[in-house]
């Protein structure tokens, strides 16, 4: 007798699969009493792991990381120089990969655009730090542009139930259309060049994926080919 679900080889007194679970079942065939060739499974069940204690763990770690370094820095240079940097990244970790898991149903249409704040921030602080003055005119509208695409993607596909291919289409070209106005604005600010280079490729490449997902939005058959073929 085998299993209908995984085909394993099962013994005439199995009522369920050892491998998969499923019920065995055979309705001319009157199951013996003997003992069953594999033995039942005696281990412990393993206990939870408390969420609050992990997240209780997770801040005691970034807050004594952050302190070592703010204490360390003060003893030897007698104040806060590069420790600053270093700290900045600190908060902005936990901000992006711990602060969400305090929350049972985080919603990522409210912490992904803090994310890109928190990024933006820190990227303030090393500029006002260095003098760059390279903030404004670069960093805001390059880290602003992908927080509002990614912003919209995880929105539409939170929001709006169909259309996916839509959605990531529109959104590799608005990704592709974005790398020459970062290109520009490289340029514009470090005085590179004054001309556009290495932009195009990457540009080409979105808009033609975007394109072909856009495409096979629009048509319906190619659109469930894709699903039965790979599951899209």
């Amino acid at each position: 007798m085998y299993c209908i679900n995984c085909g394993v080889e099962l013994a005439d007194s199995e009522t369920r699969c050892p491998l998969c679970g499923t019920v065995v079942f055979h309705p001319e065939l009157e199951r013996p009493s003997g003992e069953k060739p594999f033995p039942p499974d005696t281990r412990s069940p393993e206990e939870p792991v408390s969420r609050a204690g992990l997240l209780f763990v997770l801040t005691s770690f970034f807050s004594l990381a952050l302190v070592i370094t703010l204490l360390c820095d003060w003893r030897i240079n007698g104040g806060i120089t590069w420790s600053g940097y270093a700290a900045c990244a600190i908060l902005t970790c936990y901000v992006v990969f711990v602060l969400p898991l305090w929350f049972h149903s985080p919603n990522p249409v409210i912490f992904v655009p803090a994310d890109f704040a928190v990024v933006s921030a820190y990227l303030l602080y090393i500029d006002l730090k260095t003098g760059g003055r390279w903030f404004l005119p670069f960093a805001f509208p390059v880290v602003g542009g992908l927080g509002l695409i990614v912003t919209a993607v995880i929105a539409l596909r939170r929001y709006v139930r169909r259309g996916r291919f839509f959605v990531y289409g529109g959104a590799m070209v608005a990704l592709g259309v974005f790398m020459p106005v970062m290109e520009y604005l490289l340029n514009l600010t470090f005085a590179i060049r004054h001309k556009l280079i290495w932009s195009i490729y990457p540009l080409a490449v979105f808009v033609l994926f975007g394109a072909m997902l856009l495409v096979a939005a629009s048509c319906r058959s190619l659109r469930e080919s894709l699903h039965k073929k790979f599951f899209l």
